[in-house]
């Protein structure tokens, strides 16, 4: 008898697999995200009421100056609760403010020393950090580290050496004696240093030397497009320190010629203090730092955030 195989079932072909890229290697229509990185993106309600919490934090001790700013002096120390809503006494306070100082003066002192040194620091310090990013010179590592140690020194015992030397040389009362100390800063030069070692390539540097432009024409138009956004940044952070400053101005410049800080302690130096007058030249002196921080916030960001991702 002949034997008969069994019927065998056709072989299933194995069906197609759709293309899967790893992430961050390229595209692809069926392209998957990791699972951290689809937590790290969608922010939760925990988050959101963090962040909410941190701003309503920082925006409080602005707003409540506002607040007692817009009311009289006799509403805020009446009551048995602090006012909350802005009141109708803010124009009235601050022409009190210009009219018991001399707050004008003090708003162009404040001006002028903390543009000039704004300026000069980021022409300064992009000047000395291209030297020290992209130039070969001898004793270049130990100038660095001399720039790098004094950030360890702090500012207070450098006080009474500098008073001594602004003496001297004529500087006691000028606004010179606060312009010159701050031309250029340790910090702003590391900074600047460590921007153009990042950002701008040797071999474009290498190629302005070919094409004939000398060292200025370089930093001109090769390293200043390269880093002007950290520039910006750099600038920004200059004013608002020298636009703050209180210790420095006040041993350096005698009261009717100070700062707008200056200004805002013989407010609140007599033996009554007005909280609402006070406020209202706090209100004034912080506008010119809120608006410039409006006005380049998104650049402010993107140098801050410059250089914290990479891949």
């Amino acid at each position: 008898m002949a034997v008969t195989a069994p019927p065998t079932r056709p072989r299933s072909r194995p069906r197609p697999r759709p293309f899967r890229a790893a992430a961050g290697r390229g595209g692809g229509p069926f392209r998957t995200v990791p699972r951290r990185t689809r937590r790290l993106d969608s922010a939760g309600p925990l988050a959101y009421l963090l962040l909410a919490a941190v701003t309503a934090a920082s925006v409080f001790p602005l707003y409540w100056s506002f607040v007692v700013a817009s009311h009289d002096d006799n509403s805020v120390l009446a009551g048995t609760t602090p006012p909350l809503v802005p009141g109708g006494h803010l124009i009235e306070n601050i022409q009190r403010v210009f009219e018991l100082s001399a707050f004008w003066q003090a708003l162009g002192n404040s001006f002028l020393v903390a543009g000039t040194t704004a300026v000069s620091n980021v022409l300064l310090s992009s000047l000395a950090g291209f030297a020290f990013a992209k130039l070969r010179f001898r004793g270049r590592d130990l100038l660095l580290g001399c720039v790098v140690v004094t950030l360890m020194i702090p500012t207070q015992l450098g006080v009474i050496p500098l008073y001594i030397l602004v003496t001297d040389l004529g500087m006691y009362g000028r606004l010179s004696a606060l312009i010159v100390p701050a031309l250029v800063s340790a910090v702003g030069v590391f900074w600047m240093r460590q921007a153009i070692e990042e950002n701008i390539p040797d071999e474009l540097v290498e190629a302005a030397r070919m094409d004939g432009a000398g060292l200025l024409r370089t930093y001109w138009h090769v390293v200043v497009p390269g880093v002007r956004t950290t520039a910006t940044v750099l600038g920004l952070f200059t004013f608002m320190f020298a636009w703050n400053d209180y210790f420095w101005p006040l041993i350096a410049l005698p009261p009717e010629n100070g700062t707008v800080q200056i200004a805002l302690n013989q407010l609140a130096a007599g033996y009554y203090t007005d909280y609402t007058l006070m406020l209202a030249g706090v209100v004034v002196s912080a506008l010119p730092v809120l608006v410039a921080f409006t006005v380049l916030a998104r650049r402010i960001v993107s140098g801050v955030m410059a250089g914290a991702v990479k891949g």
